[in-house]
């Protein structure tokens, strides 16, 4: 459950935000515009389809989310032993 706590944190990340709001809004708005652009100009936009076009935009969020902190992670110093660094 650790891990699941730790990528939800990470989902409000002051650092993070910026960055993938920015992707959220130019991918969600692309991928917005190829699936319900049709439905949005002739104005048959359901209840449905607005809650998809939401999650339009939360997935790209959270894909950004995850690979920054994902690579975050990875590129930290591994921590070594006091035993091993100690004469």
């Amino acid at each position: 459950m650790k891990p699941l706590r730790k990528f939800a944190a990470a989902l409000l990340d002051r650092d993070l935000m910026p960055t993938a709001l920015k992707v959220a809004a130019v991918v969600g708005s692309i991928l917005f515009t190829i699936n319900h652009g049709g439905a949005l100009v002739q104005g048959k936009m359901t209840g449905d389809r607005w809650i998809s076009g939401l999650l339009t935009y939360l997935v790209p969020y959270i894909v950004n989310i995850q690979y920054v902190s994902r690579s975050r992670k990875q590129q930290s110093p591994t921590r070594v032993p006091e035993a091993i660094t100690s004469p």
